[in-house]
């Protein structure tokens, strides 16, 4: 009798160390859930709401004259930047003057008049010399263009792997073959996006093989969450299984902040 009462407690003990495991593990990814449901939210809320193009909006306001579709720094080299005898339509903006107004329906051709900088020689599509010309450019500010028609700055300094991601500030220039109206150098809120070399796959496999070590967490440069893997073997077993499951998951990534490639 004694051995079977033993063997009862033996067996109620074990189903109470692994309910209380899985019940851990459970309030775990819940907390991650909620974390990141309501990160989601709070970085979208506040945010700008995308523009949608009307049926034929009209931007209307006085004319305004800009030099070349932008305010580019003059420099004395910048006639090496524009080829002489080619169309005039083809010319880079900094190499032309235009008078651009905002009296056009967004997204809709528009014609302006240019007019070539000095030292720049231009032929139209008859191959005639001219300074003076019509260039015809789609109805936006340059802003709104297309993320392929311009170059943005990025930034090493700011978590990739967060919940919710992480943006930063961007100083983005529209490249030169490009016309538009306004400014040619603005600013956009885009989301962290670096990498430091670090392998997704790598990870995950160091921590399926040797996470009981904390592997996984030193090869991602988290060094004291390593040692705490590695004197405690892996949490008994529950630390190495959680670390599988962020890892693989994504939660859990480079110290530095960087994206897996």
């Amino acid at each position: 009798m004694a051995a079977s009462g033993n063997g009862l407690k033996w067996v109620f003990e074990r189903g109470r160390n692994i309910m209380s495991s899985c019940l851990f593990t459970v309030l775990l990814l819940l907390d991650i859930y909620s974390k990141c449901v309501i990160g989601y939210m709070s970085s979208h809320v506040g945010e700008e709401p995308a523009y949608t193009a009307q049926q034929n909006p009209v931007m209307s306001s006085p004319v305004a004259l800009t030099a070349t579709s932008a305010t580019p720094v003059v420099t004395d080299n910048y006639t090496s930047k524009c080829p002489s005898g080619g169309l005039c339509t083809k010319l880079p903006a900094e190499c032309i003057s235009c008078m651009y107004h905002h009296n056009c329906s967004y997204g809709q051709p528009a014609n302006f008049t240019c007019r070539t900088r000095a030292g720049v020689h231009c032929v139209n599509a008859m191959d005639q010399p001219r300074q003076n010309f019509n260039l015809t450019v789609d109805c936006q500010f340059c802003w709104q263009l297309d993320p392929s028609q311009y170059r943005c700055s990025s930034s090493t300094s700011c978590m990739t792997v967060s919940c919710p991601r992480r943006r930063y500030i961007a100083t983005c220039e529209v490249l030169e073959h490009v016309h538009c109206l306004g400014k040619r150098v603005f600013f956009k809120r885009l989301f962290c996006n670096w990498t430091g070399g670090y392998k997704w796959s790598t990870a995950l496999a160091l921590s399926i093989t040797l996470g009981g070590f904390g592997a996984d967490r030193f090869y991602l440069g988290q060094w004291r969450e390593g040692l705490g893997k590695l004197f405690s073997f892996g949490g008994l077993g529950i630390w190495t299984l959680i670390d599988v499951l962020l890892i693989g998951v994504g939660y859990v990534g480079p110290a530095d902040g960087s994206l897996y490639i």
